[in-house]
């Protein structure tokens, strides 16, 4: 059967491979295994330049045909894409779409009602993101299956999606035929990321972690707060802040606060505030 091509309902240039795609029993061992693959794939496309689609990019797709229908949950603040997405799936015989939500808390509150085997939820939606409400989900129910959709692919989103028991990601300028086997891929208990994902979250788990307190002052630092101000807020002394912001300049490898704040917003360690995207 010819495979569709067509984009997901968001334009775009899709910048990855082909899937990664790894067994998994629980979510530490979803992440170790995810590591473990996109590890594989940085180090492969460094030396050849191929993509990491050579992994196992077709495990477990040959029979796609034969599984059972999927009941799945999409979740997507934005209309157009939640219904063009809607409409996507509800176009195959092995899925369906059997509830929607607007919002994170809506999507938590709908997935414990509906139970249905997939969840799909954007990253940036209104009340809880995608990310703290798969973490919701999953705090409750351990073997919730779980994909997060976005245009966002920056290291830290990629990471916190997987700690919160996500074992999907996709990209919303996939292809119709990827959101598919990665639906089904995440149906089967596997975890499923395209290939430059994957290499970002190998790179991502390898970086050192910030201290609740560091990233309470790295919040304060892209607010434009001095070291006094700093101390003030958070009360501690400013040679307490000065420290921290050592440790912070160490760990993301940077010389200055304006580096830090820019390596910062590209990690998605910080959000600066500006116009809402999906």
């Amino acid at each position: 059967m010819a495979r569709n091509r067509r984009p997901l309902p968001s334009g775009g240039h899709y910048p990855g491979g082909g899937p990664v795609q790894t067994v998994t029993t629980s979510a530490g061992a979803r992440i170790r295994e995810t590591l473990l693959r996109a590890s594989s794939a940085a180090l492969l496309e460094s030396r050849s330049g191929q993509s990491s689609s050579a992994l196992d990019s077709t495990e477990g797709l040959s029979d796609i045909g034969t599984k059972k229908s999927l009941t799945v949950l999409v979740a997507d603040n934005h209309p157009v894409v939640r219904e063009g997405l809607v409409a996507l799936i509800s176009r195959r015989s092995d899925m369906q779409v059997i509830a929607e939500a607007s919002n994170g808390r809506e999507a938590v509150e709908t997935f414990f009602a509906q139970r249905p085997d997939i969840a799909l939820l954007d990253l940036r939606m209104p009340m809880l993101d995608g990310i703290d409400a798969a973490r919701s989900i999953c705090e409750k129910d351990p073997t919730a299956r779980i994909v997060i959709i976005t245009s966002y692919q920056n290291e830290e989103d990629i990471y916190r999606a997987f700690r919160a028991g996500a074992q999907g990601y996709i990209l919303k300028d996939a292809m119709v035929d990827q959101l598919v086997e990665c639906i089904h891929a995440v149906g089967d208990g596997k975890t499923w990321i395209p290939a430059e994902v994957g290499a970002k979250l190998a790179r991502r788990i390898a970086d050192r972690e910030l201290t609740r307190r560091e990233t309470e002052v790295l919040h304060a630092v892209a607010a434009g707060k001095s070291n006094k101000e700093i101390g003030s807020s958070l009360d501690i002394s400013e040679g307490t802040v000065k420290v921290h912001m050592t440790h912070i300049l160490e760990k993301l490898k940077v010389t200055g606060r304006t580096e830090a704040i820019n390596v910062a917003v590209k990690r998605g360690l910080v959000r600066i505030d500006g116009p809402t995207d999906t």
